[in-house]
């Protein structure tokens, strides 16, 4: 519910519950002589913890601890966690269990982009509440989307042994393979999944969009030949092309007073910007023809810099994905063992993936008995948070003279443009502007 206070002097507009993002926030707007004074997104939610609590926990139990960090995205937190161990403990793994990564990567993407694009994101394009009152008048919309959805729950579900926390997923690969004979039901579906992505990429590109592009520093994996899931050198637009293991030499994390999720930044720069947006933007060379073709008739360029549109770009990432795991499975590759053997030494290991929200860095230093001496853990919502706010400065300027109720649903729907993964359970954003 909404609350909206005008007295004189004092603006205050009051959102008590947005069931559209993940995790527990609020946005104050501060307001002077009609003009944006100050604009501060407040995590309030308790640290979690979780590189303190993995401190002496063996190597080994780092992709089963870091994938309860979220529900949603558990793979990527996995195969972050996979990677860096794997990279300290020089652990090579065979091409067919790297591809067959990217097929776990596939199903995250297709179950949390759709999720976001149907269920959370599109009803603020059409003027819902929620995708329960969306569905009364967009009923194929809403049924297409949870098949699809489940169809990316399948591919964890089968490969990861579970749709939520997967636990095949060790280092150096997998504790077992599935055969080709388990994956030909699911393959049928694939093959509908591709006509409904499709399908959706065309229906968000006939959303309204305002027209605020905003020039981003966009940063994300690029990889010599593939689009980005698992591995390749962190570029951006403004020249930056490092290892992975160079990520902590050219960005930071700084506390502000604020908010418990720590901001991110570029030191020579400031603000910068991962997620759908930024890998599209920075490898759209590297998508199928069939999504680059799809992107283009949705009304997209090579480049996207309005975070209004990314309902199109995570379509346009669906349909990727679901073309890629087609791809996989019709050239389904075994490997001589399900997992590499690994022998334990001391050492530090540096992992980065394409979450569906950007750039997920992890690090870990082991001790020469494999138990890990220090974590540390960027997750993407946080390196964007500064850039929210000054997304919602630059938003809210041209509108401060809408009515108070309207500007709260705009700037509502400007932070559900970044499916913020505040956190994994509760959803709560308290909106204040206070106008002096």
């Amino acid at each position: 519910m909404n609350q909206s206070k005008d007295n004189g002097a004092t603006k205050t507009i009051q959102v008590d519950t947005l069931a559209r993002v993940e995790g527990e926030g609020a946005l104050t707007v501060e307001i002077k002589d009609h003009k944006v004074e100050d604009v501060k997104l407040r995590i309030f939610e308790p640290p979690r913890f979780f590189e303190a609590f993995m401190r002496d926990r063996r190597y080994d139990e780092a992709p089963d601890i870091t994938a309860r960090i979220c529900g949603i995205c558990p793979v990527a937190y996995q195969m972050s966690s996979a990677y860096a161990m794997e990279d300290a403990l020089g652990v090579k793994i065979e091409p067919a269990i790297r591809t067959l990564r990217r097929l776990l990567y596939c199903g995250e993407w297709i179950e949390s982009h759709v999720l976001h694009v149907a269920m959370l994101h599109a009803p603020d394009f059409l003027g819902y509440e929620d995708a329960i009152r969306m569905a009364a008048d967009h009923p194929d919309v809403v049924e297409m989307a949870l098949r699809l959805k489940k169809a990316g729950n399948s591919i964890v579900n089968l490969l990861g042994g579970r749709e939520i926390h997967p636990v095949n997923v060790r280092i150096g690969g997998f504790y077992r393979i599935p055969r080709l004979r388990e994956w030909r039901d699911l393959i049928e579906e694939l093959k509908w999944a591709r006509e409904a992505a499709l399908a959706l990429v065309q229906w968000t590109g006939t959303l309204d969009f305002p027209d605020f592009e905003q020039d981003y520093e966009f940063v994300a994996l690029r990889h010599p030949d593939e689009y980005p899931f698992n591995e390749g050198r962190l570029v951006s637009n403004r020249g930056l092309d490092i290892p992975i293991s160079a990520y902590e030499d050219h960005f930071i994390e700084e506390h502000v007073a604020h908010s418990t999720a720590l901001h991110a930044r570029i030191p020579a720069r400031g603000n910068y910007l991962v997620g759908p947006l930024a890998r599209y933007s920075l490898n759209f060379d590297r998508l199928t023809p069939l999504a680059q073709e799809a992107a283009k008739d949705a009304g997209l360029g090579t480049i996207c810099r309005n975070q209004f549109q990314s309902i199109i770009v995570r379509s346009v990432e669906t349909l990727q994905a679901v073309d890629e795991a087609l791809r996989i499975l019709a050239d389904y590759p075994m490997p001589d063992h399900p997992y590499a053997q690994v022998e334990v030494h001391a050492g530090v290991g540096y992992g980065c993936t394409e979450a569906p929200r950007g750039i997920l860095y992890h690090r870990y230093e082991l001790d020469d008995q494999g138990l890990i001496v220090s974590a540390k853990i960027t997750p993407p919502t946080s390196q964007n948070q500064a850039t929210i706010e000054k997304d919602l400065w630059n938003f809210v300027t041209p509108r401060i003279e809408l009515p108070l109720d309207e500007l709260t649903w705009q700037c509502e729907q400007a932070i559900r443009n970044y499916d913020p993964c505040i956190s994994c359970s509760t959803h709560f954003l308290k909106l204040e502007v206070v106008e002096k």
